[in-house]
């Protein structure tokens, strides 16, 4: 029996909405799928998941029907499958070892499909705490790693309040990701069990302004500060001023915050509809800028990138079991769109102050001496890509410096991250920890997860000693 993926909804139907486009499995395909995974000697799977999630063990219980079983081992480690088995890239089945014949197990799939009839079954219950600590725990941020954070502080008894900027709670996962890859819906129901198992969340707060360093300090016995990657990295060159450029999350979040009811001015609204959009970046973020884009009906979609174009199957030396560095093609890029590489942009056209293309220029790629990459622009290969919005989608560089953080006298690290002792959570400030994306940098939500979690233990062990 070979791999069986869901696929997604007919590309006619989908791009017509932002409804979630993966499909799922019937139950006895789904548990066929699980019956897939081996017991082998060495579970690479579980090497390679960030949250060392227990994946024979759980698949065996799914394949057997033990939903119960499947959802406690599966929860075991891993806080909120519901958001990994719809967005994580699946570290795990890049290690499975059937992927030496390209043939992986759906981890992802199977983990979403456990978690989702845990909640149809009525099996996800609120988990309160039978005894308390009385120690206080402020979590400013509540994306993922501040989510998991909150969750195992909450379990391990103490009183913790989430503090969010937005009026709603979720960060990345509530205005970053868009509704076609993680409806809202699915927030909302694992807020609801976070509500009842006593943690407060108080939204709109901008913590350093609303609620000062010194208030902080002074009500809680230890901060965990989950505030995110946000500063994204910026396009320096002539014409940035450009009226129609925009930063990635901007844009998505803007849709997200559509899609939520808010209304929004006509000239505030970042649209892409019946424009051609350049979208200069090759990730994650700028493939969600392509869907977005296509379901605003874009006139045209072109992705660009100032690296080379990734092999199509793993080189000799990228062997398995390690993360494939490959060509991925997301279910955005199958929905109409041109992906260029190894150009760079040299400057911005402008026309009566708003942007009417890029000029970007081919690069070769070389190893120097010291067998570090290094960029050379190929002379006479410069052209215009057209375009009447562009949407920058080329990383974060760190945290957002200014207000809190600076306030707090933190250190950061010489990425501009938070500074951490003994490369754990604790920062240079007594009784202030840092987690996720702050800490490390702009990375996956599995690695915010995990973060979380570790941040939350590190807080535990400095209130109980």
């Amino acid at each position: 029996m070979g791999r069986k993926d869901s696929g997604y909804r007919p590309l006619q139907e989908r791009i017509g909405d932002f409804g979630e486009v993966e499909q799922t499995l019937n139950e006895e395909d789904r548990k066929a799928q699980a019956s897939r995974c081996m017991d082998c000697g060495v579970p690479f799977c579980h090497w390679a998941c960030t949250v060392c999630s227990k994946i024979p063990e759980w698949q065996d219980a799914l394949y057997r029907g033990n939903y119960k079983e499947a959802y406690e081992v599966l929860t075991s480690t891993n806080t909120f499958p519901e958001f990994t088995g719809r967005v994580c890239p699946a570290l795990c089945e890049k290690s499975c070892v059937l992927n030496i014949h390209n043939e992986p197990v759906t981890i992802r799939e199977n983990e979403c499909s456990v978690i989702e009839k845990a909640f149809d079954l009525g099996l996800v219950e609120p988990r309160i705490p039978a005894k308390r600590t009385g120690k206080k725990v402020a979590v400013v941020g509540s994306g993922p790693s501040g989510l998991a954070a909150a969750d195992w502080l909450n379990q391990l008894g103490h009183t913790v309040t989430v503090f969010e900027a937005d009026d709603a709670i979720g960060g990345l996962l509530r205005y970053g990701i868009p509704d076609f890859k993680l409806n809202k819906g699915i927030n909302d129901r694992r807020l609801r069990v976070l509500e009842a198992e006593g943690i407060a969340f108080v939204v709109n707060t901008r913590v350093g302004k609303d609620l000062s360093r010194n208030e902080l300090l002074k009500k809680f016995d230890a901060i965990c500060l989950a505030v995110g990657a946000m500063k994204p990295r910026d396009l320096t060159v002539p014409g940035r001023e450009a009226e129609g450029i925009h930063f990635a999350m901007d844009f998505l979040k803007q849709q997200n915050q559509k899609i939520r009811g808010r209304k929004f001015e006509t000239h505030e609204r970042i649209l892409a509809t019946g424009k051609n959009v350049l979208v200069i970046g090759g990730g994650d973020t700028g493939s969600d800028c392509v869907g977005t884009s296509i379901r605003q009906k874009a006139n045209t979609v072109t992705q660009i990138e100032i690296l080379p174009k990734p092999p199509a199957k793993r080189l000799e030396n990228n062997p398995w079991p390690y993360w494939p560095n490959v060509l991925r093609t997301s279910s955005s890029h199958m929905e109409g769109c041109e992906r260029r590489w190894s150009l760079s942009t040299k400057r911005i056209l402008i026309e009566n102050g708003k942007v009417t293309g890029a000029e970007v220029i081919k690069v070769d790629w070389t190893n120097d001496d010291n067998g570090r990459w290094v960029m050379n622009e190929i002379p006479g290969t410069e052209e215009v890509i057209k375009a009447e919005l562009v949407l920058l989608s080329m990383g974060f560089v760190h945290a957002e410096h200014e207000g809190l953080l600076d306030d707090l006298g933190l250190a950061y690290d010489t990425r501009g991250n938070i500074q951490t002792k003994h490369k754990k959570s604790e920062t240079t400030v007594e009784k202030v920890f840092a987690c996720g994306d702050a800490k490390n940098g702009a990375s996956l939500v599995v690695h915010a997860l995990a973060s979380g979690r570790e941040a939350a233990e590190q807080i535990h062990g400095f209130l109980m000693k």
